[in-house]
């Protein structure tokens, strides 16, 4: 078996960045060192000469594959906003090489039968590994413990209040039910159901896209993240907070000290993304659930990943058309594509001083697979997959919609300068894409968890 010698290169880790080497063999790490290719050295792995290829990564990063632990990829039933195939092409695209991807489609992923569904759309066709949430309902409460083991499951996903797609549990009765099923971390999406119908019942349609955190309030979400806290206290089921979009949640989040009961995630759009401007610039482009809030909340949430109150970012890629967004407020969806430029503009933040290197690998790296239980992800080391990506942190460059391969082909991050880009993405040690193009044919599988995974 030929051996992929990674040289030149600095690795980028969740606690250090280092000049190393990288050895691969069948798929997997082998040893992370210098001087790997070295005569003894390379003796001592069985790296002899006839069977060593050789990638010059000199002036590069080296970064494990990310993980992106939130995407929506629309498939089944809203392949017209994306599939499997485009959605897991901007994720390599992006350096991201694993994904898991949220229930809400058409069928909801609700069953067996849906996960295997989506299971089989997925093989062969996607370029990223790949896991899928089962959806939380009134009806499916009880057998959700037994499902969340199947092969290809990330986890359950809650939906406290409405956004994109009909699953909702929006009553405390049901959600205390779905959390008493079953071991695995769930997923939260947490906003107040009945205080968003009285308060979208108040907006007049055809307002400002910028009511929408207006109507989507800070309340919205403190009350339902209030509510979640009280009742992972009375169950001691663990959760993972999504989209958190508050300051107030994250003074909760350390106020309430609940340590590894709660994980926390932001989104890159909330950290990058500001109101009012955004919505002054972009309309309902820059429209989410929950919503891009002010600079307060902004800088909250910046230091919150900073100082690990936010262990993860995920992207909470949400395609859809030109046509439906631009549609009158609030029948505008909401929901913003983001998987491809989730680490240009964590890049960028490090270029501008206020995230570090190994931030961006604790936070897509060993922060989901940690969250999530997933097997052999997230880390340059020793017996990990050889999932890795170059960056040339030389690039220095407007976003060109030219570079997206989401099929919606739109982004908020348009014309925003970018220090640092990936530039190869391999899965297993093999290049999948390359030069903003595909190498190869889709080689994803479904991402493996550790048994009793919480």
């Amino acid at each position: 078996m030929t051996k992929l010698l990674v040289h030149g290169g600095t690795l980028v880790h969740a606690d250090a960045v280092s000049r190393c080497d990288l050895l691969i063999e069948d798929g997997r790490i082998l040893a992370v060192g210098t001087d790997l290719g070295s005569t003894d050295h390379g003796s001592a792995n069985g790296a002899d000469a006839a069977s060593l290829t050789r990638l010059d990564a000199s002036g590069l990063l080296v970064f494990p594959g990310l993980v992106d632990s939130q995407v929506h990829f629309r498939e089944p039933g809203l392949e017209h906003k994306e599939d499997l195939a485009s959605g897991s092409l901007a994720c390599v695209a992006g350096g991201v090489t694993a994904f898991c991807e949220m229930p809400n489609t058409k069928p909801p992923t609700t069953s067996p039968e849906a996960l295997a569904d989506k299971l089989e759309r997925a093989a062969g066709r996607s370029w990223a590994d790949y896991a899928f949430f089962l959806g939380a309902s009134h009806e499916n409460a009880e057998a959700l413990g037994a499902w969340e083991q199947l092969q290809g499951c990330a986890g359950v996903k809650i939906f406290m209040g409405s956004s994109t797609g009909t699953l909702l549990v929006p009553d405390d009765e049901t959600l205390e039910r779905i959390l008493r099923s079953g071991k695995r971390r769930v997923a939260v999406h947490s906003e107040d159901e009945l205080l968003l119908q009285e308060q979208y019942a108040r907006a007049p349609k055809g307002s400002p896209y910028r009511v929408h955190p207006d109507v989507r309030s800070v309340e919205t979400a403190v009350r339902s993240t209030r509510r979640l806290l009280d009742l992972v206290e009375k169950t001691g089921r663990k959760v993972h907070l999504l989209h958190v979009s508050t300051a107030e949640e994250v003074a909760m989040l350390r106020e309430r000290q609940l340590g590894d009961l709660v994980t926390a995630e932001a989104t890159p759009n909330h950290l990058f993304l500001c109101a009012p401007n955004c919505y002054e610039r972009w309309g309902a482009m820059a429209q989410m659930n929950p919503p891009v809030r002010d600079e307060r909340h902004q800088r909250a949430l910046r230091e919150a990943i900073c100082d690990g109150t936010i262990s993860v970012i995920g992207s909470d890629h949400a395609p859809h058309t030109r046509e439906e967004k631009v549609r009158p407020w609030p029948d505008s969806p909401s929901g913003i594509p983001g998987t491809q430029t989730i680490l240009p503009l964590l890049l960028t933040a490090v270029h501008e001083g206020w995230l570090r290197l190994e931030d961006i690998v604790r936070l897509l790296g060993t922060g989901p697979t940690r969250v999530y239980g997933i097997e052999g992800k997230g880390r340059l080391a020793p017996g990990f997959d050889a999932d890795f990506v170059l960056v040339d942190p030389k690039v220095d460059d407007a976003l060109p919609l030219a570079w997206l391969r989401s099929r919606v082909a739109w982004s908020p991050y348009e014309g925003k300068p970018l220090h640092g880009w990936p530039t190869r993405t391999f899965l297993r040690g093999v290049e999948t894409y390359g030069k903003h193009v595909t190498h190869g044919a889709p080689q994803g599988r479904p991402l493996r968890y550790n048994a009793g995974a919480e």
